[in-house]
């Protein structure tokens, strides 16, 4: 289970399940434990207003730089 923060506020994103190795470029929806985001069209921002990520459909595309995670990744 990893917690997204936002890199400019510290405030939770997600709490999300992260399978498998390597970097964290997108979120699958059916993968968000928890969801503390603000949605504003395609845009996915903090409560701050600092964007985060892109809604792509099935994932969201997340903007390296403007988050930050802790936790543990399952291994496959």
């Amino acid at each position: 289970m990893l917690i997204i923060r936002c890199a400019k506020c510290r405030r939770k994103i997600f709490k999300y399940l992260k399978i498998g190795k390597g970097h964290l470029l997108r979120c699958w929806k059916e993968r968000i434990i928890k969801d503390f985001s603000v949605k504003e069209g395609s845009n996915v921002k903090c409560p701050c207003g600092h964007v985060i990520g892109v809604d792509k459909g099935k994932w969201i595309k997340m903007k390296q730089g403007n988050f930050t995670f802790s936790g543990t990744i399952i291994k496959k």
